[in-house]
């Protein structure tokens, strides 16, 4: 599915199946926050969107995996003040905290200090003594 605030190059495909792979590390600096762990992505662009983007990267003396990770982060940060995203992400965070609910709850009936006490049935013997005419 394509949301119509992705950019054109998020998604494509190549006739040849070629894939480009994110991996490399790079000598910048990584944004606070991230770890040291790198993994890979796999895209699959168009040709030409390929060449533009390894003309983009020589242009600026970077690697394609820099260039395609620095327009990530770029787009991450855009889309954490887009006021679509932010509104899908209140009703995730509080569809999140309803089943946090439920089944904090669950674990609260089932794992309960004093569990609910039931009402159990007279034994024999009490049902006997209880009996009229006896």
């Amino acid at each position: 599915m394509r949301l119509a605030e992705e950019p054109s190059w998020f998604v494509g495909r190549i006739k040849n199946e070629e894939v480009a792979h994110m991996s490399e590390t790079s000598g910048f600096p990584q944004p606070a926050g991230l770890t040291g762990q790198m993994r890979t992505l796999a895209v699959r662009i168009t040709d030409d969107l390929r060449a533009q983007l390894d003309l983009i990267a020589q242009l600026n003396d970077r690697s394609v995996t820099e260039e395609i990770r620095l327009s990530l982060e770029g787009w991450i940060e855009r889309s954490k003040s887009d006021p679509n995203v932010l509104k899908r992400a209140e009703t995730v965070r509080a569809e999140i905290e309803r089943e946090a609910t439920t089944k904090r709850n669950a674990i609260e009936a089932i794992f309960a200090k004093e569990a609910p006490k039931k009402a159990t049935p007279p034994s024999r013997e009490a049902a006997k003594d209880k009996t009229p005419g006896s």
